[in-house]
Parts: structure tokens; sequence; C-alpha cells
């Protein structure tokens, strides 16, 4: 089965609201669903699940939807992959390295990777993002707690860095650049990153990736120069 991946940079782009920005484009991507069809939220990113997914749920309602936050499921993994109201799975953002040692503590990891390279819809939001990827070595977050490795869902073949700001944050800034840091990644690994701003997301279709949204997004590859990739052309590397 083809996957099909709606990978966001944040869950708000600056002047709109939780998901406002995308929200046009996510209704275009899960398309008509019947009444009794779910999307499932992982909400593991963030501690107040509660919170967490009465906000998931308020936003997906507004477009139409109906969306499950996965802990209030006896049996996630099992919802997830058999049973066939559900429409698509949305990771929301937050730390990542909680997320990600979550997935591993409630055994979703490979469920959900499972769920999607079977054609399930995934969607990711900043830390559901990193998740899609094949390492979360490109996240922004601190190491809160320790994730048994830093190996991801693996669903594309390249990195995604969200929130991307290029050049110093604020003038006079010190502290290394995201461009720097991306550069230190590649000392020491070959996977290509994607610079991803607040105001994009990218599409995956079967093989094909394409970047929506209001700006360019930063390539960085392995001993080649920068490049930049504009929205609505689809990704060659």
């Amino acid at each position: 089965m083809e996957k099909q991946l709606f990978l966001i940079s944040s869950s708000r782009s600056e002047g709109s609201g939780y998901l406002e920005h995308c929200s046009g484009a996510l209704q275009k991507f899960l398309g008509p669903m019947a009444a009794d069809e779910l999307v499932i939220f992982i909400p593991y990113a963030l501690k107040d699940h509660d919170g967490y997914g009465k906000k998931a749920a308020d936003a997906f309602t507004a477009m139409g939807y109906n969306l499950v936050s996965a802990h209030t499921l006896q049996n996630s993994s099992h919802n997830l992959l058999h049973n066939p109201r559900v429409k698509a799975v949305f990771v929301g953002g937050g730390n990542t390295f909680r997320l990600l040692r979550e997935l591993e503590t409630r055994h979703l990891l490979g469920a959900i990777k499972n769920y999607a390279q079977s054609g399930g819809k995934y969607i990711g939001s900043n830390a559901g993002s990193n998740m899609a990827c094949p390492s979360i070595k490109t996240t922004n977050d601190m190491p809160i707690v320790q994730p048994l490795k830093f190996d991801a869902l693996e669903l594309v073949d390249f990195q995604i860095n969200p929130h991307f700001v290029p050049g110093n944050l604020v003038p006079g800034h010190m502290g290394e650049t995201r461009e720097t840091r991306i550069n230190e990644f590649h000392e020491e690994n070959d996977t290509p990153v994607i610079g991803l701003t607040e105001t994009n997301w990218i599409t995956v279709d079967g093989k094909e990736a394409t970047l929506h949204g209001k700006k360019d997004a930063f390539i960085f590859e392995r001993n080649k120069e920068l490049r930049m990739w504009q929205p609505e052309t689809v990704l060659q590397l």
C-alpha cells in the first residue's frame, strides 16, 4: 500500500489557532468520513493527556471529524491495527524524547509503523513529524527522559527539523544556530535534513513528498551546498 502522510512543522502559525493554518489542507487529505469513523490521537508527547486529547478533539470536531485519544482506549495498538473504523492516526507535538519513550513502553511504535506502511493515513505535528523520520536526532527538544533508542518510524528517508528559523534567533545571540546544529548532525550522519518553518507542512503520497505552506524549506545534505525547496513542488534528493 502507498504511504499517506501529512507532516506539520508546528500546530500553530503566527496569528492562527491550533491547526487553523493547515485545516483546509487537512480536510482535503482526510477526505469525507462516515459518522462512525475515527481519527486516533496519540497524546503522549505531553504530560496532560486529558487536556491534550480535548484540544485535538475540539479541532477535529470543527473540521467535521470524530477524534478519540489513544489514552482512553483499553487496547490502542489493537484498535489501530484491526479496527476498520480508524481512518487516520494523529501524533501530536510536544517533547519528542517523551513521545518516543511512551510509544516504546506502550508497544505502539510497531503498531503505528505497520498501520502507516499499510496505507493508513498518518498525521504528525512537530514531535509527531519527527517521529515519522528515520530517527529523532534532529528534534529541537531536550532529552527530559531517555528512550531505549533514537530510532523512529522510518516512514520517510529524510530527517525534519521543525520550527526551523534560519540565522540567529535574536540579534546578538551567540549560541549555535539551527544551521550549525544540522551541520553537526551531518558530521556524524548521512541522512538529508529538511528545515521546516512554522508555516509549512509536507504531504507524502507513496514515494512523492510535496512541500506546502507560505515559505521555502531548507534542504541540508552532507557535503553539499544548502538548497531551497519551494512550496507545491516535489522533493528531489
